[in-house]
């Protein structure tokens, strides 16, 4: 039976684990090749540092060698938080440019290398995962929503750039809300310790802030990429997609 992104080279990065996985295995059942990269390896998993410009052009040129193809590109691999106090004045000019040089500089990365490759199939479709940081403000991660609301803007530019140069690469970015994932129960439990709550209370503190008041799965924002990544979403580029239970309808 033929799926909805069957015959596509699709790399999907920080897919080790939580989000990443989740959409790469969504890809693969609806036929996609899928590379799936991130910076700790494992099986099946291509090592992988998106803030090393060398990295994407070795595995750009690796992946178009051995498939003879790249359709398209899933930049997911980031980070949420550092080392030093998440809020703006106490926070550490390290951390802010670390989460920077990965949120951002590798989605600007990998759409520098992958527009070239996606372009000579034919075209294809990008999709950058932003989150809901990029629209409601967050002061105890101020580094983590800047930087997702960069992506949010340099997805619509490299959306109008494709247009423009005749492309046909669709880019579009995604926009998670509370996602029970690795990295988000790393932050309820930071989120515990400094106001003296245990975990449970943490995390109901976070989920309160959803309308439909249940967590989401990590399904539910592949689905969503699945989507943007088909031809079903042949007329869509430039968009923000908002997964999210209504969160950002209240916040």
């Amino acid at each position: 039976m033929s799926g909805r992104v069957s015959g596509k080279v699709i790399i999907v990065t920080g897919a080790a684990a939580g989000l990443g996985a989740a959409i790469a295995a969504r890809l693969a059942e609806e036929g996609a090749t899928v590379v799936r990269t991130d910076i700790m390896g494992g099986d099946g998993v291509v090592r992988q540092d998106v803030t090393d410009e060398g990295q994407w052009q070795a595995l750009i040129a690796e992946v178009v060698g051995t498939h003879g193809r790249l359709d398209g590109l899933v930049n997911n691999a980031g980070i949420a938080d550092g080392k030093g106090p998440p809020d703006p004045e106490g926070a550490l000019a390290e951390d802010w440019r670390r989460i920077y040089t990965v949120n951002v500089e590798g989605v600007f990365l990998g759409c520098k290398h992958a527009i070239p490759a996606i372009a000579a199939a034919g075209g294809g479709a990008i999709v950058n995962m932003s989150s809901i940081g990029a629209l409601v403000p967050t002061p105890f991660l101020s580094a983590y929503g800047a930087s997702k609301a960069a992506v949010m803007q340099f997805t619509r530019s490299v959306a109008l750039h494709c247009c423009e140069q005749g492309h046909a690469i669709r880019c579009n970015s995604v926009h998670p809300g509370q996602v029970r994932t690795p990295m988000h129960d790393e932050l309820i439990a930071r989120t515990a310790a400094e106001h003296g709550l245990d975990a449970e209370q943490a995390a109901q503190a976070f989920l309160s802030k959803v309308p439909m008041k249940k967590w989401q799965e990590a399904v539910d924002i592949a689905n969503g990429v699945l989507f943007l990544m088909s031809d079903e979403a042949r007329f869509v580029t430039g968009t923000s997609l908002v997964v999210d239970g209504g969160m950002s309808l209240t916040n």
